[in-house]
């Protein structure tokens, strides 16, 4: 079945990049002249995906307002003959056909994509975490995509992290199956030790789904940190029938992080058209002041 519908988890309160986010969403901050959460739905569009899902909480009403057309703004850059940037901002609102959905109380991821349970319907459908934007020749959905189309199972991307930091995500059991392409047979959300992990394969910001996802979430315990977390489900899912992870081509950052941030703007400033050659003058200019 073709995967047409992606959930966009985007309810998270951005903690860990305080206070940016306390009036402003960490999903609208600005990546160079984009908001984060525009390269997510940009992604999706460009695998194929028809409808979009963004899950929310209360105070995030500006996500909604970037995805819907605005008259007044329109209305002067037209009569400012600013046409080039009047198609643009139009062209954001006719990216794919998105809904809304408001997670009420702060569960856990899993609980947020339970929330998307009737859009999704009994279809499968892509997960895009709101707090990672990947750039990369293919689009890592349609990574994904591609391997859901082959092998009809569930899949994720994954990545290789230190060990150490593996506490901080999740591991996986893999066998190599081709490539990139593995083979998932069991998962921890978190482990506490090093011990506990099956590998230092963790899952990073994309996964597709079966449906039977929400029957899983229906039932599972609190899982790491008190909450309803999307790995617990994912595991079984693997356990019963297995799983699909691919080690994904593309660059990830991490907008709820600092640092992740300040390289998403540095790296993407410097693939601009516009910006790369000046702004690298700039930061050459700016480092060596800094020595």
């Amino acid at each position: 079945m073709k995967i047409r519908k992606a959930v966009i988890p985007a309810a998270g309160l951005g903690t860990r990049v305080l206070p940016a986010t306390k009036a402003m969403p960490k999903e609208m901050l600005p990546i160079v002249d984009k908001p984060a959460i525009q390269y997510i739905v940009e992604e999706a569009v460009a695998s194929g995906i028809e409808e979009v899902c963004i899950i929310l909480s209360r105070g995030k009403s500006v996500v909604e307002d970037h995805f819907d057309r605005s008259p007044a703004l329109e209305d002067r850059l037209l009569s400012s003959g600013k046409i080039d940037l009047y198609n643009e901002v139009v062209q954001i609102s006719q990216l794919a056909n998105v809904v809304y959905v408001r997670q009420q109380e702060q569960k856990g991821l899993g609980h947020a994509i339970a929330c998307a349970r009737s859009f999704v319907g009994n279809e499968p459908f892509a997960v895009l975490y709101g707090d990672d934007v990947i750039i990369s020749k293919t689009p890592c959905c349609k990574q994904l995509i591609d391997q859901y189309e082959e092998y009809g199972l569930g899949c994720v991307c994954m990545r290789e992290v230190p060990f150490e930091q593996v506490s901080r995500y999740s591991s996986m059991k893999v066998s190599l199956l081709h490539d990139n392409v593995y083979r998932i047979s069991d998962m921890v959300e978190k482990p506490q030790t090093p011990e506990l992990a099956f590998s230092n394969f963790s899952i990073l910001g994309r996964c597709i789904l079966p449906p039977e996802i929400f029957d899983i979430l229906d039932v599972i315990p609190k899982g790491a940190g008190g909450e309803y977390q999307l790995t617990d489900a994912m595991k079984l899912l693997a356990q019963q029938k297995g799983m699909i992870g691919v080690d994904f081509e593309g660059t990830r950052y991490d907008m709820g992080n600092k640092l992740g941030i300040l390289q998403a703007t540095v790296e993407t400033a410097l693939r601009h058209p516009e910006l790369a050659a000046p702004f690298k003058e700039y930061l050459k200019q700016v480092v060596q002041s800094f020595e």
